[in-house]
């Protein structure tokens, strides 16, 4: 039997006062995601407890790019404020200027392992710096899955317009008024989990790096 939806549902809830089953996929998805970055950091630490280990201080680009992807998540947030508002003009434009901010975190990542790639901390080197490449190369991944469906929502934002038949939430994901934030949603809730888990990995290499 299907169940009544209602505005809550821009909350990732039913009316039932149960999670969306779009959100709870998504929740079960950030879950093993956290696993995996668990299971990634306790193997750096106990890699580094068996010796062999060269200490160097992590580029302070990886600084920059975590205030970005800060920023970022505070102006998606905002972007998600204007669309409830229904201020279709400030949404689109914050929703832009995030989805610009998402590339210039890659950029910048990008620029932190050719920094130390330049200062001999290669790839296939010591396990210290290995350890930061392919952590942070595999959460590098995860944003661009954000922001290939950011891009995507934000080609409909743009190039539709925003009567009922049209809104661009509801192409994209359910075909009823009650789901025309769903989508913006679920993008937002997983850019703040990639936000917070980057500045977990940050501040864990920062910490070892100073140990």
């Amino acid at each position: 039997m299907n169940v009544a939806v209602n505005k809550n549902e821009n909350k990732g809830v039913l009316s039932s006062g149960k999670i969306h089953p779009k959100m709870f996929a998504l929740m079960m998805g950030m879950a093993s995601i956290l696993m995996m970055f668990a299971g990634l950091t306790s193997a750096y630490l106990v890699r580094k407890a068996a010796g062999n280990w060269v200490e160097f201080k992590i580029p302070d680009v990886f600084l920059t790019s975590t205030l970005v992807i800060v920023a970022s998540s505070v102006v998606l947030h905002l972007s998600y404020i204007f669309l409830k508002k229904e201020n279709y003009g400030i949404h689109k434009i914050l929703l832009l200027i995030a989805t610009v901010l998402g590339f210039c975190f890659l950029g910048l990542q990008y620029s932190g392992w050719m920094e130390m790639n330049n200062i001999g901390i290669h790839l296939n080197g010591n396990p210290s710096g290995s350890f930061i490449y392919v952590i942070s190369g595999v959460h590098a991944l995860h944003i661009v899955g954000g922001l290939f469906f950011m891009v995507l929502y934000l080609f409909y934002s743009l190039f539709k317009n925003n009567s009922l038949n049209d809104d661009p939430v509801k192409q994209l994901f359910e075909k009823s008024k009650s789901h025309r934030f769903i989508g913006m949603k679920l993008l937002l809730v997983y850019w703040h989990f990639v936000d917070v888990l980057w500045l977990y990995l940050y501040f864990f290499f920062q910490s070892q790096s100073l140990a």
